[in-house]
């Protein structure tokens, strides 16, 4: 259900991103070190800007997560505050069949 205040109260699964993230981070660093020891300049130099990606987003994350409850709501808080009366657009009137 719609509310309207979706781009307000919107949240995002911070801690699942830097898990990901940190998952990112150990194969990039990986694939980097294991083409460059192969001898494969084109595919290493791939997966180091992947690290460096990688690196980027995952300072991005850590940020957003020190910056506290304002950008990141705790358990406790609801993702949107309920409607009062229904849906806040009502749909076009039906009409009846003779």
């Amino acid at each position: 259900m719609r509310t309207g205040s979706e781009p307000a109260t919107a949240r995002s699964a911070l801690r699942a991103r830097f898990w990901l993230s940190v998952w990112g981070l150990l194969w990039s660093a990986f694939g980097t070190v294991a083409f460059a020891l192969l001898g494969r300049p084109g595919w290493a130099a791939a997966c180091g800007v992947l690290w460096l990606l990688v690196t980027i987003d995952l300072a991005v994350i850590l940020r957003h997560i020190r910056q506290g409850p304002h950008y990141q709501p705790g358990r406790d808080v609801p993702p949107y505050r309920p409607p009062d009366d229904g849906p806040p657009y009502p749909g076009p009137p039906r009409r009846r069949r003779p």
